[in-house]
Formats: structure tokens, C-alpha cells, sequence
């Protein structure tokens, strides 16, 4: 499915950054489809090094702190999202993508190509981090876990972890 994302960012943001604004617009596309193909599971590739650029963007420049959930129920209660690669990092999964002959896109966002992002600046500066602290993303790890499960019904967690 196709949408034109940046035209519609020029014609409807209001105040939110590109990232935000392009999020919202994939989810509700991903939604829609589903719900058109009567599927209720939406799994989506999301790995740790997504949940902690999306942890520090969320602290910085929302003053809150959260990050994505690894599975949760969407507000309608009709479509359950998994995100099973949250525990991987980056580099290993275009590690292993390139030795099975598999594709890797290193960037797939239009506005990343002309300006900035949010994302990019997260992202440096984890990778600056990193050279500095060892087990960082073991650490923000640690951090996100309760906030990754928060709100998960009883059943998806039985061990409690």
C-alpha cells in the first residue's frame, strides 16, 4: 500500500515532528489494511536499537518517559501488534540478513534523504554512547522492559518478566 506521506505532512501536520507524523499515518494504514484482509495480528520488525532511540525522543522532546510496547491490543480491541524482534539489535538482524542474501534497507524514510530527523540525532548519539559504556542497550534495556509491558493483558505475560 502506498501513501504519499510527505505530501500529506506538508498539507497536515500541526506542530509534530516529521517522525511523529509519519508514524501515526503508517499505523493507520497498517490498521485499515488489516481489518480489509480480516487478519488481527500485525507483527512489525522494530528491534531494540528502534525502541531505544524511541525511549530518549519520547524523553527529550516529549518529556515522558515511555517507548514501544512489545505486544499490545490497539484501542478498538480488534487488532493485536507484535513486535517479536524487540530483544535484537540492529546490526544483528542486517548481520544475518546479509549472510542469508537477504536485502537490507539502512533508510527507508523520504524526509531522512533531505533533513535531520529526531530518529537519526537519537541514533548518533546512542552510537556515541556505546563506544563509551559498555552494555548500554543491555542497560536501556533493563530501563524499558517495565515500560514495554505495561497495560499487557495477564495472559501475554504468565511468567510475570
Amino acid at each position: 500500500v502506498k501513501e504519499p506521506i510527505l505530501e500529506m505532512a506538508d498539507s497536515y501536520m500541526n506542530g509534530d515532528s516529521y517522525c511523529s507524523f509519519c508514524s501515526r499515518i503508517k499505523r493507520g494504514v497498517m490498521y485499515s489494511t488489516a481489518r480489509k484482509h480480516e487478519f488481527n495480528v500485525i507483527a512489525l520488525g522494530q528491534h531494540l536499537d528502534d525502541l531505544a532511540e524511541s525511549f530518549l525522543m519520547s524523553a527529550f522532546h516529549g518529556g515522558k518517559l515511555k517507548t514501544m510496547k512489545a505486544h499490545y491490543v490497539n484501542d478498538e480491541g480488534d487488532l493485536r501488534i507484535i513486535r517479536p524482534l524487540v530483544y535484537a539489535r540492529e546490526r544483528m538482524l542486517a548481520d544475518f540478513a546479509t549472510k542469508q542474501g537477504l536485502p537490507v534497507i539502512f533508510e527507508n524514510c523520504p524526509a531522512c534523504f533531505s533533513m535531520p530527523t529526531q530518529r537519526e540525532s537519537m541514533k548518533q548519539l546512542l552510537s556515541q554512547q556505546e563506544r563509551q559504556v559498555q552494555n548500554l542497550f543491555g542497560s536501556l534495556l533493563a530501563t524499558m522492559k517495565p515500560l514495554m509491558k505495561e497495560g499487557m493483558p495477564e495472559e501475554t505475560n504468565p511468567s510475570g518478566n
